[in-house]
C-alpha cells in the first residue's frame, strides 16, 4: 500500500448535508463539494471521490471524519474506502494551525481534517467494518439502557404519589417499586379502606404466584392496615387516578426490558462460535473470558463487547482506561502537579465500569480488600471504585492476551 498513490478527504458531516474537501498526497486541493444526506447523495459522494482521484482502488483514498459510526462511515467502509475517526477536540486543536483567530466553518473543518490525516495519521483511529452481530447487540444494549432510565423515571413518580396518601405501602418496597407483585398488590388495595377489607388468602396467592418469600400475608396486611395519614378531601382519589396511569406505563417498559434482556443473551451467545470453528478465533475467548470476571453480568458484558470492541480486540489497556474514565488526568507545569478525574470518556462505558467494580467489591475478596484499603486512606467511594475498576480492566486485558478465564485462586501482584 505504501508504494501506491494516496488521496486524502476530510468530511465535515451534518444532519442535512456533508461537506467534503479532497486533496492529493502533497496536500494540494483537488476539489471541494457538499452532498445531501441520503442514499442518492452518499452514492454521489462516493462516485465523486473516485472520479476526482482516478484511483484504481477505493482503498487508495483515506477519509477523515469526526465520528466513528453512522451512515456516512458505513457507506465508505462498504465501498472499500479507508476511514479514520478523530475526536472533535483534536480537530479544534488542528484548526488553530490554519486559523489562530478561531475562525470556523464547514469548509475549513473539512480541509483541517484532510490535512491532519495526511501529516499526523497517528492522531486518527483506523476504522473497520463491524460484525453485524455486534451492531445489533449494541443497539439492544442501548435500548435496554433507555428503557431502564424511562422505568426509573416512572417509578420515581409512582413513589411520589404513594407518599402523598399511602406512605405505608413504601415499607414493602425493597429496591424496585416497579416490580409486578407490588403493582398487583396496589391494584388489590389502592386505598386504606380497601386494604382493611383485603383477605389474607388473596395476598398469600399473590405472593406465591410471584415467588415472594421475604414477606408473608400477615406482614403485608399489617403494613397496609397501619393508621393512614389524614389528607384533604379528593387527594386520595386524585393520587389513585394518577397511579393508574403510571402503572399502565410502567408495565410497558417491564415487558420490553424482558424482551431486551432475552435479545442480549441470544446475541451474546451468537458471538460464541461452535466447537468445530477454526482455531485462532478470538470471539469465543473474549466472551467467555469477560463473562468469567467477577462483577460482569448481562448488561456490563454487552456494553463492553459493543462500546469497546476495538480496544478489546487490540487488548489495549491504555485505550480501555481512557474510554472507561478510570485513567486520571495529570496536569503538570513546573513545580505544580494536579491529578483530576477524567471526564472526557465514554458515558455508557463509564457507567458500566462503575457497576462492574461495585458488584466486584461484593463478590471478589481481592477487589473488596483493595476497596477497603483505599477507603481507609481517605478516598471517596467513587474514587475507590475507579481504582478497583482500573485493576479489573488490567486483569481483563492480561486474560485476553493469554486466553485464560478468571481464576480467583491465582495470586497476583500487589497493587
Amino acid at each position: 500500500m505504501t508504494d501506491q498513490r494516496q488521496w486524502y478527504a476530510g468530511i465535515d458531516w451534518a444532519s442535512q448535508s456533508h461537506h467534503v474537501f479532497f486533496s492529493d498526497g502533497d496536500g494540494r486541493r483537488i476539489g471541494e463539494r457538499a452532498f445531501d444526506h441520503g442514499g442518492e447523495g452518499l452514492a454521489e459522494m462516493v462516485a465523486w471521490l473516485l472520479a476526482k482521484s482516478g484511483a484504481q482502488e477505493a482503498a487508495q483514498i483515506l477519509t477523515a471524519i469526526e465520528v466513528p459510526h453512522g451512515p456516512v462511515v458505513e457507506t465508505l467502509l462498504e465501498r472499500g474506502f479507508r476511514v479514520y475517526a478523530i475526536n472533535p477536540k483534536q480537530v479544534d486543536r488542528f484548526r488553530d494551525r490554519f486559523s489562530p483567530a478561531g475562525a470556523k466553518d464547514d469548509s475549513r473543518d473539512a480541509a483541517v481534517m484532510a490535512s491532519g490525516l495526511r501529516t499526523d495519521p497517528r492522531c486518527f483511529r483506523d476504522l473497520a467494518a463491524t460484525d453485524p452481530v455486534i451492531i445489533e447487540l449494541r443497539e439492544w444494549s442501548r435500548i435496554s439502557d433507555d428503557l431502564g432510565t424511562e422505568r426509573n423515571r416512572l417509578t420515581n413518580r409512582l413513589r411520589e404519589q404513594l407518599w402523598r396518601y399511602l406512605p405505608a405501602f413504601l415499607e414493602l418496597v425493597d429496591d424496585d417499586l416497579g416490580a409486578e407483585w407490588l403493582l398487583e398488590l396496589w391494584e388489590a388495595a389502592p386505598t386504606p379502606a380497601k386494604a382493611a377489607r383485603l383477605h389474607a388468602a388473596t395476598v398469600a396467592k399473590l405472593l406465591k404466584r410471584h415467588r415472594i418469600r421475604r414477606f408473608d400475608a400477615a406482614q403485608v396486611l399489617a403494613v397496609l392496615r397501619k393508621p393512614p395519614i389524614q389528607v384533604a378531601a379528593g387527594t386520595t382519589e386524585a393520587a389513585r387516578a394518577h397511579i393508574v396511569t403510571l402503572i399502565a406505563r410502567i408495565r410497558l417498559p417491564n415487558r420490553q426490558l424482558k424482551q431486551a434482556h432475552h435479545q442480549l443473551d441470544a446475541l451474546t451467545a451468537r458471538l460464541v462460535p461452535a466447537e468445530e470453528s477454526e482455531p485462532g478465533q478470538h470471539k469465543q475467548n473474549d466472551v467467555e473470558i469477560l463473562a468469567s470476571l467477577p462483577g460482569v453480568g448481562r448488561i456490563v458484558l454487552a456494553t463492553l463487547l459493543t462500546e469497546a470492541c476495538d480496544a478489546l480486540q487490540r487488548r489495549d489497556y491504555a485505550a480501555l482506561r481512557s474510554l472507561t474514565g478510570v485513567a486520571p488526568v495529570t496536569k503538570r507545569s513546573g513545580k505544580s502537579c494536579i491529578i483530576v478525574r477524567r471526564y472526557a470518556c465514554h458515558g455508557r462505558l463509564a457507567n458500566a465500569i462503575y457497576h462492574w467494580a461495585r458488584v466486584a467489591t461484593q463478590r471478589d475478596p481481592r477487589s473488596r480488600a483493595k476497596y477497603t484499603t483505599l477507603r481507609s486512606r481517605g478516598h471517596s467511594h467513587a474514587r475507590a471504585l475507579r481504582s478497583v475498576a482500573d485493576r479489573l480492566v488490567n486483569v481483563a486485558c492480561a486474560m485476553l492476551k493469554t486466553g485464560t478465564v478468571f481464576d480467583p485462586s491465582i495470586t497476583g501482584q500487589t497493587a
